[in-house]
């Protein structure tokens, strides 16, 4: 779907019409942003990783590409992780060398004001951003089996039942850096890892709390409000 907008720039809304994924479900998404445009790219609702059979892995493939001189936003909704999902997440993003890009991965471990928990779950999941063809960031997750005992530990989760990542690669980058560490709260961190490359992790007790921080981080790091299904 493509919203109206108040600005030239182009937003795009994604739709799963199947309404998650399941064991033996295999989704891809390819997106290449033109020279010089801009594109902010968003789901219509929080992504859904239901119930699989044993024998069955669910996987979501994302293939984006921006061009020189082009800028893309990137900002899915939650991704929420159901008891005894099975899914194989991969975002691969190809920047060009003056390319930028605002990208968020917000995950929900089971949905806690309906008293879910994952006891039985697996989720693996990669991100990988290269610039130029060269690594610019890479991070992975394997998790299996009681996630929410994985969750409880200390060096893990500490309890946290929701997490984001956050990357921004601009110019501006440093600029923000001191602003946004002094506005996260003790379960996230934020570092600079170039003048142009700045990471973000968040750690919440429930997505709730994860996107009363999120939220203004990332209209911070975009200028601007968020796209109008964050807010529905």
């Amino acid at each position: 779907m493509f919203p109206r907008t108040s600005t030239p720039d182009i937003e795009v809304v994604t739709v799963n019409t199947a309404g998650g994924i399941t064991g033996g479900d295999q989704f891809g998404l390819n997106v290449a942003v033109e020279p010089h445009a801009t594109l902010t790219l968003t789901t219509q609702a929080a992504e859904r990783a239901y119930r699989a059979q044993r024998s069955e892995v669910g996987t979501l493939t994302t293939e984006l590409d921006v061009q020189a001189g082009g800028r893309l936003n990137w900002l899915p909704q939650e991704l929420i992780l159901f008891e005894r999902c099975n899914l194989r997440r991969r975002l691969r993003v190809s920047l060009q060398a003056d390319a930028q890009l605002l990208l968020v991965e917000p995950i929900v471990f089971g949905r806690t004001a309906m008293g879910e928990a994952l006891h039985d779950a697996r989720f693996q999941d990669r991100i990988s951003i290269t610039r130029a063809g060269q690594p610019l960031y890479i991070d992975g997750m394997n998790l299996g089996g009681n996630v929410a005992s994985l969750l409880q530990r200390p060096a893990t989760a500490a309890g946290a039942t929701a997490m984001a990542s956050v990357v921004m690669v601009a110019p501006d980058a440093a600029a923000h850096f001191p602003v946004i560490q002094s506005a996260l709260p003790p379960t996230a961190g934020a570092s600079l890892l170039a003048d142009n490359l700045l990471v973000i992790r968040l750690l919440a007790a429930d997505s709730l709390e994860l996107r009363r921080v999120l939220i203004p981080v990332l209209e911070r790091l975009n200028n601007n409000t968020l796209p109008m299904s964050w807010r529905l």
